[in-house]
C-alpha cells in the first residue's frame, strides 16, 4: 500500500500513518507465509469462499518468492525504490496466517521480524475469527511487549449467517463476536475486513453494518471491499453461467457516501475498496487502475461533502 498524504474527508489510514511515524514514510510488505484455510483443507470445507482465489489479491512477486526472507528482503527493495519508503510493517496477509500451532506461528513471525529489525515498526496478521484463541492473542500480545505495533486483521465479511453460509464462509458471525470478546481489553490493533455487494443483500442490509462494527470498541481499523469476481473462484464459476448484479464505481461511491457517515468517527479507514490482478478479474471492469479509482471515490466524497460519522448515533 502507498501512503497518501492528501486530505481526506474520512478518518483515512495514511493520515493515520503520517501522524503515528512523524512523516516517515511507512510501507507495508505482504508475506505469504504459505498457510491454507479450514474451509480449504478439509477441516470445515473444500474450495474456499466462494469469491475467493486466493492468487486475486497476493502480489505476483510475492508469490513467486520460495521464502520469507526473500520476500522480504525483495518487498522492502522494491518499496524504498519505488515509493521512497523508511519503515516497514509486515504484513501476512493470504490464507489463514494463524492457523497453525502457536510455536510454528513463534518461529514464522520471529524469521520475518528478525529480516531487517532496525526498520521494521509493525506486524500485521490477516485471519479468521474462528482460528484465534487465547494463546494466539498472547503471542501477538507478546510482539507489543517488544515495542512493536501488531495489527490484527479478522474477516468479518458479512453480519448475516445467511450470507456466511452460502458463501461457503465455514464461520458463523458469532464466532466473530467471540473472538471480539477474546480481544476486548487487549493492546492489540484490531481491524475487520467487509465485502459489500453480495446479490442477495439489499443496500439496507449492507448499511446495517457500520452499527454492528460500531458496537465493537476494540475495532481500531476497517478495511471496505466491494464484491468482484475473479478467475478459479466458486463464484467466478456461477457469474460466468448467470451474470448477477454487481457494483459500478459510480454506484459503489454512492453506497460508502451513505455508509462512511454511520462509521464511528474514531474508527480508521485503511482500504475503501478491493482490486484484483488484471488477468484475473471477470468483474465489474471500472476501467481505472486503483490509484484512479481511489481519485474518483475521494473527490466524490469531497463533493458531496461526506463526512465520517456525521450520522453516528451511539448505541444506548
Amino acid at each position: 500500500m502507498n501512503v497518501d498524504f492528501g486530505y481526506k474527508t474520512y478518518n483515512n489510514y495514511g493520515a493515520y500513518l503520517k501522524g503515528k511515524y512523524e512523516g516517515v514514510r511507512v510501507f507495508k510488505i505482504i508475506v505469504d507465509g504459505g498457510f491454507t484455510c479450514p474451509n480449504r483443507d478439509g477441516s470445515k470445507g473444500y474450495g474456499g469462499c466462494a469469491y475467493c482465489n486466493v492468487d486475486s489479491f497476493t502480489p505476483e512477486t510475492s508469490r513467486k518468492m520460495p521464502t520469507i526472507r526473500e520476500q522480504i528482503e525483495k518487498g522492502i527493495e522494491r518499496a524504498v525504490k519505488g515509493y521512497a519508503a523508511e519503515k516497514f510493517i509486515i504484513y501476512f496477509q493470504p490464507n489463514t496466517n494463524t492457523y497453525a500451532p502457536v510455536h510454528y506461528l513463534k518461529m514464522m513471525y520471529d524469521e520475518a521480524l528478525s529480516i531487517c529489525p532496525s526498520d521494521v515498526v509493525g506486524l500485521s496478521v490477516g485471519t479468521r475469527p474462528d482460528c484465534i484463541d487465547a494463546e494466539k492473542v498472547a503471542l501477538l500480545e507478546s510482539y507489543v511487549e517488544r515495542g512493536l505495533d501488531v495489527d490484527l486483521e479478522m474477516g468479518m465479511e458479512s453480519i448475516y449467517d445467511d450470507t456466511l453460509q452460502r458463501i461457503n464462509r465455514g464461520c458463523s458471525h458469532q464466532e466473530l463476536i467471540q473472538a471480539m470478546d477474546l480481544v476486548k481489553d487487549s493492546p492489540l490493533d484490531i481491524c475487520v475486513h467487509t465485502v459489500f455487494g453480495f446479490p442477495w443483500e439489499t443496500r439496507e442490509m449492507m448499511l446495517r453494518y457500520a452499527d454492528e462494527i460500531n458496537r465493537f470498541p476494540q475495532i481500531k481499523f476497517v478495511k471496505l471491499h466491494q464484491l468482484y469476481i475473479v478467475e478459479g473462484s466458486i463464484m467466478g464459476v456461477q457469474y460466468k453461467r448467470n451474470p448477477f448484479k454487481l457494483f459500478s464505481l459510480e454506484e459503489y461511491t454512492d453506497f460508502l457516501s451513505e455508509f462512511i457517515p454511520l462509521l464511528r468517527p474514531d474508527i480508521i479507514i485503511q482500504r475503501l475498496f478491493g482490486i484484483s490482478d488484471y488477468d484475473l478479474l471477470i468483474a465489474p471492469e471500472w476501467g481505472l487502475k486503483k490509484s484512479g479509482i481511489q481519485s474518483y471515490i475521494d473527490k466524490e466524497l469531497e463533493r458531496r461533502g461526506v463526512m465520517q460519522g456525521s450520522r453516528y448515533r451511539p448505541l444506548v
